[in-house]
């Protein structure tokens, strides 16, 4: 079984593993497809929290069964993905149905090894149905999920003004989910790809580049000095993080979506004044799941469009440094096996 592991930020190494031995509660998965998310990313260049290596990373994953562990709502050769968040059942949190934030949550590919292998064996509470979606699309679930998740969070309103900072796959999906929710979207992105994929395939109402914009001063004029009912940061860069707060509207919500590694630092007067609510969104539930391959299934959303780089699987060494670069054509890629 060929198997990748990063061992050290910036090192990848192929060997050949031993299949996963049968155990009771846990199905065999032939991986097919490993979306690479920012988490793969700063994995590999020694920036991610909750990180130890070495690391199989690979969290956003397709395949088909090849031993369904028991469950008999699954079969031999049916296209599935997965939940990649463990959760323990039992804490606080998951009493609440919060599998998402459970106290012991162990994820693949961060807080243990992950997909980027030719099988994989995962509990059998982790499946998903395709419920017809392709393999492409299916590895796609994942991170669209989290952005479905974050706009759940946000309680947004038909008729609301939302602005989302950073348009990587992530920022993509929460466009899109704030768009069916029924939002007038603002984005805010200076990597030039990303700003055209938005201008030309999400119809949103706006594109603002803060390295060439007044942003502040553009976004006050488009609400008509109301600023933004919702802030949604989808870069984890302290430095936007941070900024992202006076964009906040009077009694307006601003959710934390991308993940910042040390402190972040704000006005408390003016984020007092506003009576702002400040939120983190974590991973996604199974709701958020099903809520995505449903709005995938019946043509609510399109996310294909976004997957820039299909890359084969023995090539994933050389390929993931080109992928860290600021001038990266990349918007998402795809491993395949």
């Amino acid at each position: 079984m060929r198997t990748l592991t990063c061992t050290s930020p910036g090192i990848f190494h192929f060997s050949d593993e031993p299949w996963p031995m049968a155990k009771p509660g846990y199905a065999l998965i032939r991986i097919l497809r490993v979306g690479v998310c920012g988490t793969d990313l700063h994995g590999y260049e020694g920036t991610q929290p909750y990180f130890q290596y070495p690391r199989i990373l690979g969290h956003e994953l397709s395949g088909e069964v090849v031993d369904p562990g028991g469950d008999d709502r699954f079969s031999i050769g049916e296209w599935v993905t997965i939940l990649p968040y463990y959760s323990c059942g039992h804490c606080h949190a998951c009493k609440q149905g919060k599998t998402n934030c459970c106290e012991r949550i162990s994820v693949c590919g961060v807080h243990e090894d992950g997909g980027m292998r030719e099988y994989f064996q995962v509990p059998v509470t982790a499946l998903v149905k395709s419920q017809g979606l392709g393999l492409d699309a299916l590895a796609l679930v994942e991170p669209l999920a989290v952005a479905a998740h974050g706009i759940r969070r946000a309680s947004i309103m038909a008729g609301e003004t939302v602005l989302i900072v950073g348009a990587g796959p992530i920022g993509i999906g929460l466009i899109l989910f704030a768009k069916k929710a029924g939002a007038r979207v603002i984005v805010m992105e200076k990597h030039a790809k990303r700003s055209a994929f938005c201008k030309k395939e999400l119809d949103v109402h706006a594109v603002l580049d803060p390295s060439q914009q007044n942003t502040q001063e553009l976004i006050y004029e488009m609400t008509e000095g109301a600023m933004p009912d919702v802030v949604i940061d989808a870069t984890g860069n302290l430095q936007a993080l941070e900024n992202s707060f006076r964009f906040i509207s009077h009694g307006g919500r601003y959710v934390l979506v991308g993940l910042q590694k040390g402190e972040i630092r704000f006005s408390h007067p003016e984020f007092h004044k506003r009576e702002s609510t400040l939120m983190s969104s974590r991973n996604a539930t199974r709701k958020d799941f099903e809520n995505v391959i449903g709005s995938i299934a019946d043509g609510t959303i399109n996310p294909m469009s976004m997957m820039t780089h299909r890359i084969p699987f023995q090539e994933t060494p050389s390929a993931f440094p080109a992928l860290l670069q600021p001038d990266s054509e990349c918007i998402k890629a795809m491993i395949v096996l």
